[in-house]
């Protein structure tokens, strides 16, 4: 943990495991929604829980006891249980933005706080329905991955270094260029398994020259991309506004993003395309 200082470390400026904990839906709500148009058609949890193993881990409150590895566990000292899974792939791959074009905001909180939030959200979901979740943080230094797996267990770990890695990029020095996305693409391609999910949350200056990687990353699997809008990109003040960079100063107006342009690139690139917008906006 970093050690920031106390004008960063309050709610929307700092971000905590404590706070992307607490973004798990209620599991009812989620199970009970319709998994397509036809009437009737509700989603329902295939018994069991498979015939692949897909790891031996460390018990957790929550887990079924009629899964416990006796083996591991008589050879650790500590329970342990068996993850199995189908032959469905169901794998979910995060990727958060915390490079320094992320790293501001005019509402309650930063786009790359809103960012994780938001990613943390999707996290719970797939571990809801039993999927392995990874993650990959991208920032200024370098990037940050955690291998996929399940169960709540996975959840904090994936809390606590969305957290650790935040405090970073908030101490990064402001004279340093912002590290391109793209190698993170290239990242994702090898670590995200044919058929699975990849979520991107940045802002819409994170999609500049990573078309191509975009496109590949699409192929075989379902890319979304979740671009995270500032209350000042939704709704931006009509005044007139002064910009200085210390040498030199201009006069102008905020126009609110049109996002149209880029939806209809993304969709040409077999990516979903998704507004997070904020809360106050």
């Amino acid at each position: 943990m970093v050690d920031l200082p106390r004008a960063l470390d309050h709610p929307g400026l700092r971000l905590t495991p404590a706070e992307l904990l607490a973004l798990r839906p209620p599991i009812h709500t989620a199970r009970q929604r319709p998994s397509s148009r036809r009437p009737g058609a509700l989603p329902s949890r295939i018994s069991g829980q498979g015939i692949d193993l897909r790891e031996i881990r460390a018990f957790a409150e929550g887990d079924d006891p009629r899964r416990i590895d006796a083996a591991a566990s008589a050879r650790t000292g500590h329970l342990h249980v068996r993850s199995f899974h189908d032959d469905r792939e169901d794998s979910t791959l995060l990727i958060a933005d915390f490079r320094r074009p992320m790293l501001w905001g005019t509402g309650t909180a930063l786009r790359s706080v809103r960012a994780a939030r938001h990613l943390a959200v999707l996290g719970w979901r797939a571990v809801d329905r039993d999927g392995s979740v990874g993650l990959l943080v991208a920032g200024d230094a370098a990037p940050a991955r955690l291998a996929g797996g399940t169960g709540q267990t996975q959840m904090r770990e994936i809390a606590r270094l969305l957290a650790d890695h935040h405090d970073l990029a908030l101490m990064q020095q402001d004279d340093q260029r912002p590290a391109p996305l793209a190698p993170i693409l290239a990242l994702a391609l090898r670590h995200s398994a044919a058929g699975g999910r990849v979520h991107i949350a940045t802002g819409p200056e994170g999609l500049a020259g990573i078309g191509p990687s975009l496109g590949q990353l699409a192929r075989g699997r379902r890319v979304e991309v979740h671009l995270v809008l500032d209350p000042c990109e939704t709704q931006p003040p009509r005044a007139t506004l002064s910009v200085s960079d210390g040498s030199a100063s201009r006069v102008g107006r905020i126009r609110a993003l049109d996002q149209q342009p880029l939806f209809e690139d993304l969709r040409k690139l077999g990516v979903a395309p998704h507004l997070v917008l904020p809360d106050d906006a």
